[in-house]
């Protein structure tokens, strides 16, 4: 049996803090793990950022509600997951990624947590532990079972390397370059020739 691990933002949804910037004007919130490897450095900046414009959880997730998949993730995802096993691992946090979760069928998600206080402001957050995804992979292979990983940027590619077989998909060129031996899909269709193609000899 064979699970595909794919990453949530820039393979299945867009990016939520990139859309939450540009809905605010924050030029600052476009930074994502394809600009800053550093995913406690990121997180840190975003929640400065946070308080110094007074936003809340709440203005976040009035944007998040508007955002669905990105175009055909339903379908590609639907048609996956009648072939495979699939997880979906992520950096975000189940307050920002369950009205995405909806819109896809409640797929299995494993991210983390926000701490947030009584007044919506985002005080901190809770990582499940160090390298999830990476873990969350080895833990399947643990088990027997085939893995292929799909993700798009750097906090991917430790999943990437622990899988059995690694996917980029949609990636930024800087990543592609420090990363070559990761095959690159640019599409759906594509993605999934991929995955089958390496779900053959695992």
């Amino acid at each position: 049996m064979i699970v595909v691990c794919l990453d949530l933002e820039g393979v299945l949804a867009p990016e939520i803090w990139v859309e939450f910037a540009v809905q605010v004007g924050i030029e600052e919130l476009r930074r994502t793990t394809r600009d800053e490897p550093d995913y406690d450095k990121l997180m840190r900046q975003r929640l400065g950022i946070l308080e110094k414009n007074g936003l809340r959880l709440g203005d976040i997730q009035r944007v998040i509600e508007r955002l669905g998949p990105l175009p055909g993730a339903s379908e590609f995802l639907r048609d996956l997951r009648a072939r495979y096993q699939v997880v979906i691992l992520s950096d975000t946090y189940y307050e920002f990624a369950l009205p995405i979760m909806r819109q896809l069928d409640w797929p299995s998600l494993f991210c983390h947590n926000l701490e947030v206080d009584e007044s919506g402001r985002i005080t901190g957050y809770r990582l499940r532990m160090k390298e999830p995804k990476r873990a969350a992979v080895a833990a399947l292979r643990g088990l027997h079972f085939g893995t292929i990983a799909v993700g798009d940027s750097y906090n991917d590619t430790g999943m990437l390397m622990e899988a059995d077989a690694g996917i980029f998909f949609c990636p930024p060129a800087n990543v592609v370059a420090q990363f070559p031996q990761f095959p690159v899909t640019r599409n759906y269709s594509d993605l999934r020739a991929a995955v089958d193609a390496a779900a053959r000899p695992v």
